[in-house]
């Protein structure tokens, strides 16, 4: 199995011939015909030698139709064989369309999408769809491909060779239609990164049996009973209370228990943060239960870890960690979130702001901060390959709240299977933005048998 950077052009003809300069015919080994194939699709072609220095493949009109060729350029070529020869590979990003426009094809994610496929555009076919966009009959999609201005536009491409989920709805992806959806391309053989959205309980019952991961983990218990709760408070004196589907800080509450002076919850509402104050617990639990259910059965209860601080406000740490084109796990990108005033999360929209990590650990921990930041990273690492080995879906990016308490011990608060890219606005880590971008593209090289590795179960 080799693999060559190769410029691919079209010519006119409408027989089916594959015209090959001397570096990549020599390659065939005499063979008179070829099997290209792209994505899913393969066909048989005439073979004709090509007189240009370099890596170059034309493509009569007949070949590029049959198997659908997007466009011309630099892509990856792949030989299985001593007569196949595989372009590509064929990357489907999948999004949700929702409301399209021309220009905006993909709403406000319309320019991550964009970001993404330039930053794959020399080395691969990459495109956007959305699952009405496949038609699983003919086993083709009709995809959003950028043109050489940046613009967008259709072209029909078989089945790809990898697909990287972004679809950004919790709600969308647990109906029957996308949960099909998704088992039609496994069904197929074809690698599907990011199966679904994580719900916080889920997390932890992945691996709450997990010795690796168990000690960064805080006391956690799904669906708490009032019982639990007042336990929970009465151990660690304070504990979050979190919707197990919640993101963005939305429904968080901080509660906290002071023996002298009673029960206390911070929250947010309105776009402001709300204390309140309790002289028993169970008026705190009536104002809990009337604002959620009595049952409380969407949320999950959590002991709260004292954070380092800059100017009294907690300060944890978002790493957006990709798994790379060895199939290793690796810290893309690391932002430090300090908590606004009074705020029960670090969310910059609600209050908080962003630094660097180094930023943050030189002032807490001043000489120790490169040790502590070392120690987090091999933390994030380990947290990582043990939600993926006890996760029976394939994942390629992980969004990991951690925390380090004033000890220096790293806690893991939450993990996201599709991150948001928030920390990457930061003008300091614009690079590992770009560098995430890059992680991604190499991950799907590495499923796709682009780099000469072996994509292994979904």
């Amino acid at each position: 199995m080799s693999l060559t950077l190769c410029n691919v052009q079209f010519s006119q003809q409408s027989d089916r011939v594959v015209y090959l300069s001397n570096p990549v015919l020599k390659s065939l080994a005499g063979h008179k015909t070829v099997n290209i194939k792209l994505g899913k699709e393969t066909i048989t072609a005439a073979v004709k030698p090509l007189k240009r220095s370099g890596n170059y493949m034309y493509l009569s009109a007949g070949v590029r139709q049959s198997i659908r060729v997007p466009k011309s350029g630099n892509v990856y070529l792949l030989q299985g064989s001593s007569n196949e020869l595989q372009l590509g590979p064929l990357i489907g990003v999948l999004c949700d369309s929702g409301f399209r426009s021309d220009t905006m094809p993909f709403g406000s994610r319309t320019g991550y999408i964009r970001q993404l496929l330039r930053a794959g555009e020399k080395k691969a076919y990459l495109f956007a769809f959305s699952p009405r966009d496949v038609n699983w009959q003919q086993e083709t999609i009709n995809g959003y491909f950028l043109n050489g201005s940046g613009g967008w536009i259709r072209r029909v491409v078989p089945l790809p060779d990898v697909v990287y989920n972004r679809l950004p709805s919790r709600k969308a992806e647990t109906t029957s239609a996308i949960v099909n959806f998704r088992e039609r391309f496994i069904k197929r053989n074809i690698p599907f990164f990011n199966w679904t959205f994580f719900n916080k309980s889920d997390v932890y019952k992945l691996i709450d049996n997990d010795v690796e991961a168990l000690k960064h983990l805080p006391d956690s218990v799904s669906r708490p009973s009032p019982e639990k709760i007042k336990e929970m408070l009465e151990k660690h004196q304070f504990l979050y209370f979190k919707p197990t589907g919640g993101s963005l800080g939305i429904g968080i509450y901080r509660l906290t228990y002071h023996p002298k002076r009673g029960y206390f919850a911070r929250y947010r509402k309105g776009g402001s943060n709300v204390l309140l104050r309790f002289s028993n617990f169970n008026s705190m639990m009536r104002m809990l239960q009337g604002n959620h259910g009595v049952s409380l059965n969407n949320y999950v209860s959590q002991q709260g870890i004292r954070l380092i601080e800059i100017d009294g406000c907690p300060i944890d740490f978002r790493f957006h960690m990709h798994k790379d084109g060895n199939n290793e796990w690796v810290p893309a990108g690391i932002g430090a979130k300090k908590a606004g005033r009074g705020s029960v999360t670090t969310h910059v929209k609600n209050g908080g702001s962003l630094m660097t990590p180094e930023q943050a650990l030189s002032r807490v921990f001043g000489d120790r901060a490169d040790e502590i930041l070392d120690k987090a990273k091999k933390v994030a690492i380990k947290l990582s390959e043990a939600i993926e080995r006890n996760y029976s879906h394939r994942l390629g990016e992980l969004g990991l709240d951690l925390g380090i308490d004033k000890d220096g011990e790293v806690w893991m608060f939450e993990a996201n299977s599709k991150p948001g890219r928030s920390i990457f606005k930061h003008p300091a880590l614009k690079e590992q933005g770009r560098a995430s971008l890059s992680y991604i593209l190499d991950h799907c090289l590495y499923l796709s048998r682009f780099q000469g590795g072996k994509a292994d179960g979904s």
